[in-house]
């Protein structure tokens, strides 16, 4: 059985937010997308998104403030938590996401098929999002 996953994306780059709900939406899931970080606390708040792709540097809130947030309010139960950045490129970055429990860093321009590969088994119901996490 597939599930339809509800996902937010966060990206302050409209087109790659408004490109990648396209085909997210094509695979039969329902998405919203912000374009600030702080946006995005409070669309998780009512829409209680089983998957959150953020961006990292956005205005208003970080990627790393939403998933600090997220984590501290929901533990365990947070949402899927997948980074994306073009500025992963020091220890020190991954190092600070792996702080705040993203579940998953992609590297801008991050491949749409990739993330399909990472919610899959989300939408199979095959087991929890914290599974199989590196």
């Amino acid at each position: 059985m597939r599930h339809r996953l509800r996902i937010l994306i966060a990206d302050d780059d409209r087109d790659a937010a408004s490109t990648l709900a396209m085909l997210l939406r094509e695979s039969g899931d329902e998405v919203q997308t912000v374009l600030r970080g702080n946006e995005a606390l409070e669309i998780c708040r009512l829409f209680r998104p089983d998957v959150v792709i953020s961006d990292i540097n956005m205005p208003g809130e970080s990627g790393y403030a939403i998933a600090r947030e997220l984590r501290d309010r929901h533990g365990e139960l947070a949402p899927f938590l997948i980074a994306i950045s073009g500025v992963w490129t020091k220890a020190t970055d991954r190092s600070v996401g792996r702080a705040v429990s993203f579940d998953r860093y992609l590297l801008k321009p991050c491949d749409p098929n990739e993330i399909g590969r990472l919610i899959e088994p989300l939408r199979t119901g095959l087991h929890g999002p914290q599974a199989d996490v590196k």
